[in-house]
């Protein structure tokens, strides 16, 4: 289904520009790309909360309208304040029909796996995997499928099939999933030295996407 922001451009800049933008209900952003001078936009908070939720935080193809005129683009460097559950500042890269992106879309884990009924733990090792495809083709998630997973067993990039179109770009080594026993997971929690901080999760969970390939513009201070 065709999704379309409307956006209006801005002319005022700064963090007081921002600070006033968002107090009437509206978000600071970028569209650049395709060899265009960046456009500062503002766009409605509501619309932007909506389009996050609709595609729960994945990167997705959007049409931004400005002055009647549609550009394709995709997300790109999200900025959230996530204790006040509102977006800061949001920059999009505009894309063409015919070319492809790269981008990271989220595993969605599908299935009970075996090793899990015989008494083991699903342990997450990677939550986004980085893809190339056409902006039509872009997915709102990558399934893994860990039925078959006995205990013991690991599921790496490798394994999962990609969507008609799509190209994963991560290593097919990496490790996504594996089922252990929760005696290896308590083990290695224990490995964690005193005074040390365990080693995060490989990926973190959030909306924002990975830096593209074309460097986003700076943005002013908001």
């Amino acid at each position: 289904m065709e999704t379309v922001l409307k956006a209006q451009i801005r002319d005022d800049r700064g963090k007081g520009a921002a600070r006033k933008l968002r107090a009437k209900g509206f978000v600071p952003g970028v569209l650049y790309g395709q060899g265009a001078e960046p456009q500062a936009i503002a766009l409605s908070s509501q619309d932007l909360l909506h389009f996050f939720h609709a595609t729960h935080g994945a990167t997705a193809v959007v049409d931004i309208e400005i002055d009647g005129t549609r550009h394709m683009a995709i997300p790109r460097e999200v900025q959230k304040d996530h204790l006040r559950g509102r977006y800061i500042h949001v920059d999009f890269l505009e894309v063409r029909g015919d070319e492809k992106v790269k981008m990271t879309v989220e595993i969605h884990e599908v299935g009970e796996a075996a090793g899990v009924k015989a008494g083991g733990v699903i342990e997450h090792h990677m939550r986004e995997v980085e893809i190339e495809c056409l902006p039509g083709d872009v997915p709102e998630e990558i399934v893994a499928d860990v039925s078959a997973l006995e205990l013991g067993d690991m599921l790496r990039v490798g394994d999962i099939t990609p969507p008609a179109g799509v190209t994963f770009l991560s290593d097919p080594e990496t490790p996504v999933i594996s089922v252990v026993t929760p005696a290896a997971l308590r083990t290695e929690a224990d490995l964690a030295l005193p005074g040390e901080e365990a080693i995060a999760p490989v990926e973190a969970e959030g909306a924002e996407a990975e830096a593209p390939a074309e460097a986003a513009p700076a943005a002013e201070e908001e």
